[in-house]
């Protein structure tokens, strides 16, 4: 999948700071209505082998939500 198919919902220069050559966090929503999400890498656990960026269905970003209180 090309960044071009997803839908930015971050980080698009209204008011999130500046982002140069999309190179800052952000969440992509994909066609099927999952989730892309890019970051800095983290070494909180080691992730399997080819794992870089995360696509994760809604409900459980949707679950995050709700168990930050946001």
């Amino acid at each position: 999948m090309a960044r071009e198919e997803l839908t930015r919902l971050t980080g698009t220069g209204n008011g999130n700071g500046a982002c140069g050559k999309d190179d800052c966090p952000n969440v992509y929503r994909t066609a099927s209505g999952s989730f892309v999400v890019q970051g800095d890498v983290s070494d909180a656990f080691e992730a399997p082998d080819g794992e870089g960026l995360v696509e994760i269905p809604e409900e459980t970003l949707r679950e995050a939500v709700r168990a930050l209180g946001w």
